[in-house]
């Protein structure tokens, strides 16, 4: 079931990887491999091995962020969507693979704190370049 849920994660985010090496990552309840019946049911039938070919490529073993952090970073996006589906299946991947209470809230309130920081530099129009200059100005230098 965990494997399933991460590889559900991983749709939110995209890549490329096999169908196969997909439908291997999501066994169902019984213990079966394949994609979970909600992703069949509402996908075009033609498509569909297609779309399963995004699952897995993020989470495979030359991913370079741990399953916890990108549960956290989805669990972030699903909330400023909103969707409620993903919601729901980030937060508990993201505490299955780790992730405290604490830190599901400081994930979720992060990404309302750079919603709230976009809407009112956007909505007041902000000088982009002066935004730059003042943001690399305080920030050292990166390699």
């Amino acid at each position: 079931m965990k494997r399933m849920m991460m590889a559900i994660a991983v749709a939110c985010a995209g890549g490329m990887a096999g169908a196969q090496e997909a439908q291997e990552a999501m066994p169902d309840a019984q213990g079966d491999q394949g994609p979970p019946e909600f992703f069949r049911s509402i996908y075009p039938e033609h498509a569909f091995d297609e779309a399963m070919a995004l699952y897995g490529a993020l989470g495979g073993e030359e991913a370079e962020l741990d399953a916890k952090t990108r549960e956290l970073v989805a669990l972030a996006v699903a909330a400023q969507i909103p969707c409620d589906y993903c919601v729901y299946a980030h937060k508990k991947n993201a505490m299955s693979a780790g992730a405290s209470e604490a830190e599901v809230r400081e994930a979720v309130a992060t990404a309302a704190n750079v919603r709230m920081w976009s809407t009112m530099l956007n909505g007041m129009d902000y000088d982009f370049e002066a935004y730059k200059a003042e943001h690399d100005e305080r920030m050292p230098p990166t390699n």
